[in-house]
């Protein structure tokens, strides 16, 4: 895990999956890939394929103070919601599935090299650097459900999706759809701590 993190393994739609992904853990089913949009409102983020079809769309109103997110495939069906827990020093987030499973994501570790989220009630973990903006999605047996990556200095945002245990699609785009608004908080309240540093001095 510690060599995966290393390393950055982002690639473009159209492009093959990272020369290290496929050595160590074989061609991935399919690939995803994610772009965020701001809008007047709320915030939307587009999963589309590698020929750039929308394959699902998530929503967020960018005022609800519990984080509100929609997730819908193309054919607009739900497919999961996800919300932050209120006053959560874990940056809790549920996460219910359309099809009534249910589980959380928080925080275990605020370490900047190795992260750790825990999944409960899947027992599924989400190993992660956030500086190196990769990060690897295991399930309850140690095998490798997917891996994501960040684009660096991305104006929108964009992460790719390696999905290797392709029936679990739903389950991993909402998880990194999660995965982005839990980060998304840590550099907000970072920049909030700056400020609030600067400030005083």
């Amino acid at each position: 895990m510690g060599t995966f993190s290393k390393i950055h393994r982002f690639h473009e739609a159209g492009q093959p999956a990272n020369e290290f992904n496929t050595a160590n853990f074989g061609t991935p089913a399919r690939s995803l890939y994610t772009s965020t949009r701001l809008l007047t409102l709320h915030y939307e983020i587009d999963i589309t394929d590698d020929d750039g079809n929308i394959v699902y769309l998530a929503g967020t109103k960018l005022f609800s103070i519990l984080d509100k997110t929609d997730l819908f495939d193309s054919k607009d069906r739900h497919v999961a919601h996800i919300e932050r827990k209120f006053f959560s020093i874990h940056g809790r987030h549920y996460i219910s599935m359309e099809n009534g499973l249910n589980f959380e994501i928080s925080n275990e570790l605020f370490h900047l090299v190795d992260d750790i989220k825990n999944i409960e009630g899947l027992g599924w973990r989400l190993v992660g650097n956030i500086l190196a903006l990769n990060f690897v999605l295991y399930d309850d047996e140690d095998r490798v459900v997917a891996l994501i990556s960040q684009k660096m200095l991305s104006m929108h945002d964009k992460y790719c999706i390696d999905i290797y245990q392709p029936e679990h699609e739903d389950i991993v785009v909402a998880i990194v759809i999660t995965l982005q608004h839990m980060i998304r908080d840590r550099q907000a309240s970072s920049s909030a701590s700056s400020s609030s540093s600067s400030s005083s001095n």
